[in-house]
């Protein structure tokens, strides 16, 4: 990948990852079920996907919708199952009812992606403490992404809280890169930008007649542009 801006775009099936991928986009997270905002495809759909383009991919590791991970032998299963399949890039994050970063989930789950990369998704904005989340999962192998709009109820409430650990990066916690997303627009883009934020992340801003209509090739270049920009 060069040294560009990243742009993550949300794909189901092959149809939008190619439109993702024509459009401009230089990473694809894969997901199913958008109604439960994103869990676990099936290792048919990634390899399926897997075909169709050839930008990363990286693969939700989730199996209900939330923050808590459920069942965690199920979600072991799914990720060997994924990492057969040719996975090598995961997205994952589970919390606590307290609110503290699961580590009995993540590290079960770190183990079985040996040494794959993965972002720590917004699971870090419902965190009660994002400092200290940081900081316990700092030294665990792979994780390079923290997927963040900065705040529970997305950018705009969030901007303050992005620049200011922008500002941190490559303090102990703090080395992993942000890709921003959750409710952000495209008028965001200057003021992250300026703040020195370089990665994003695009759902339905990529589906301009809704979750129900596939990705627009035309929507992600028109996003392309204006990060570059």
């Amino acid at each position: 990948m060069s040294n560009r801006a990243v742009l993550e775009v949300i794909a189901l099936d092959e149809e939008d990852a190619v439109a993702a991928q024509t459009g401009g986009a230089d990473r694809l997270e894969l997901v199913t079920d958008m109604a439960a905002d994103g869990l676990t495809p099936s290792a048919a759909s990634f390899a399926a996907i897997r075909a169709a383009v050839d930008i990363p991919l990286r693969v939700m590791i989730r199996l209900a919708d939330g923050f808590a991970a459920g069942d965690v032998d199920a979600l072991v299963y799914r990720a060997e199952e994924l990492r057969a399949a040719g996975a090598t890039e995961f997205v994952l994050g589970f919390l606590t009812p307290d609110g503290e970063p699961d580590l009995v989930a993540v590290e079960r789950l770190v183990a079985v992606l040996d040494g794959a990369r993965w972002t720590f998704h917004r699971a870090i904005d419902r965190a009660a403490d994002r400092d200290g989340l940081r900081k316990r999962l700092a030294d665990l192998p792979g994780l390079d992404t923290y997927l963040t709009a900065g705040a529970a109820t997305g950018v705009d409430d969030g901007l303050a809280t992005l620049k200011a650990e922008a500002a941190r990066a490559g303090e102990p916690g703090y080395e992993a890169r942000i890709l921003v997303g959750g409710g952000l627009r495209l008028d965001h883009l200057p003021e992250l930008r300026a703040a020195g934020l370089d990665a994003f992340h695009i759902g339905g801003a990529a589906r301009p007649q809704g979750w129900a209509a596939p990705v627009s090739a035309e929507a992600v270049r028109t996003w392309r542009e204006t990060v570059d920009a």
